[in-house]
């Protein structure tokens, strides 16, 4: 029976691998009826819209090899053998649905779950700080390297780098906890490239984070992170990039595990280094740069059985940096922004990072914390936070930002009613936003006059 089973896998990957040459730009799609995906891809394929493809157990992509999904197309996953597509670097995925075709990842089972998609990991050439050395999520030792995190490979490093596109995509029910602070996302990115295209993509009902950036230069928009268990938006390794149009929901009665840790689940969570691998400084520090985002806590659900996991609408920490602008933040549970570390302290306090003309609604009575561990930086505290953080609004309830529907988690409308002041206020587009970044006349993710969310979006799941 082994030698039977170890036969049928061989014969599959084989199948799948070899539909064209490594170097044909339009490869031939399979031509055989077994749409389970196993073990090793080193050769070009392209998965069509005419099957439903099976995901088994961890896919590594390798040498130079591109996967092309068609628009349209379903890859499923079970339960038993939680699939995990791996872009490996030098490799490309090249995934372009459309709004009333999109890509989807998920579960293949009858009663869909967290955790029955292993997810999606893309590992690229461009630089990072080597905070961490191997993709987190318990793969492969051969094939779970980050390019550039080692002496060997440092110097190889290229920050224009193209792990391929990803534009109308849905990833559902994905994610693995290994172990604490070591886990497996809905989409996972390790050193991406500024070549690379990422945009259209949500991210529903993972275990873990929704998206995290491990290092890389990209940048992304149109993103959507909604209904996960722990952080949104995650970032670390050095990774420096601009998102814009970004929308974090969170469920107010599901979060991941968070036991007695003391760990929170964020809207945004971004660190520089864990402190043990390498000082706070290490460099290249991660800077994020976000416009137009839409950031939606629980709300006020204190009855919920999760309600002491919730945290922060942003939880900058461990020396990282940022600027945020023309963004709206409400029913975080405890501040709108955190900052910790002397480090990412010190950014703020000399202009070095950025908070201004936002929305900020919290539960908590102050919008702004500062960490304990902030302790050289003189006279930065909570209302020095606040001086510096220009024309930001400042709501006492949610109903005051006057969203359509933010808190109907069954489908969420964060557009912005007639009258509020996301219209009004104005935004403001300089220094780093100044170049790079599209200039609505709107705060937040979503304009009144057209959602970009309609069509390819699926909730309620």
């Amino acid at each position: 029976m082994k030698k039977l089973l170890g036969l049928s896998i061989l014969v599959a990957t084989t199948a799948l691998v070899s539909c064209s040459k490594s170097d044909d730009p339009t490869p031939t799609p399979p031509v055989n009826t077994d749409t389970n995906i196993r073990g090793v891809i080193s050769k070009n394929i392209t998965l069509t819209k005419d099957k439903t493809w099976t995901l088994r157990g961890p896919i590594y992509v390798t040498a130079g090899a591109t996967v092309t999904i068609e628009a349209g197309t379903k890859i499923v996953s079970k339960k038993d053998s939680a699939g995990i597509l791996v872009i490996t670097p030098g490799c490309k995925i090249n995934a372009a649905g459309t709004s009333s075709a999109p890509i989807v990842f998920t579960s293949g089972e009858t009663n869909p779950a967290p955790g029955d998609f292993g997810g999606i990991v893309i590992s690229g050439k461009a630089t990072v700080n080597g905070n961490h050395k191997t993709v987190e999520g318990g793969l492969d030792p051969k094939y779970s390297a980050i390019w550039g995190a080692t002496e060997a490979t440092k110097s190889q490093a290229n920050d224009a780098d193209n792990s391929g596109v990803m534009q109308y995509v849905r990833i559902e029910y994905a994610g693995k906890a290994v172990s604490p602070d070591v886990e497996l996302n809905g989409l996972s990115l390790y050193g991406v490239g500024s070549g690379t295209t990422f945009d259209h993509i949500q991210v529903t009902r993972g275990v873990d984070d929704a998206f995290e950036f491990f290092g890389g230069t990209f940048n992304a928009k149109y993103l959507i992170a909604y209904g996960n268990g722990d952080d949104d938006f995650d970032f670390d390794d050095g990774f420096r990039g601009n998102l814009q149009y970004i929308i974090s929901i969170k469920d107010p009665n599901v979060t991941d595990n968070k036991g007695t840790s003391g760990d929170y689940s964020n809207n945004i969570e971004s660190d520089n280094t864990d402190g043990k691998t390498g000082p706070y400084t290490t460099t290249p520090v991660t800077k994020v740069n976000i416009s137009n985002a839409t950031l939606v806590g629980p709300g006020n659900t204190p009855n919920s059985p999760v309600w002491n996991n919730y945290g922060y609408g942003n939880r900058w920490r461990r020396g990282s940096t940022f600027n945020v602008a023309n963004s709206i933040i409400i029913g975080v549970k405890l501040n709108g922004v955190s900052i910790e570390s002397n480090e990412a302290a010190q950014s703020f306090n000399d202009g070095g990072s950025t908070f201004k003309n936002n929305i900020l609604q919290t539960l908590a009575a102050a919008p702004y914390r500062v960490g304990s561990d902030v302790t050289t930086v003189a006279g930065f505290n909570p209302a020095k936070v606040q001086e510096l953080a220009l024309t930001t609004v400042y709501a006492a309830s949610a109903d005051d930002v006057k969203l359509t529907d933010p808190f109907n988690f069954a489908k969420p409308n964060v557009a912005p009613k007639a009258d509020s002041q996301a219209l009004t206020m104005g935004t403001k587009f300089e220094g780093v936003f100044a170049a790079g970044f599209d200039k609505p006349n709107y705060v937040g993710a979503v304009s009144a006059a057209a959602d970009w969310t309609t069509g390819w979006t699926a909730w309620g799941k």
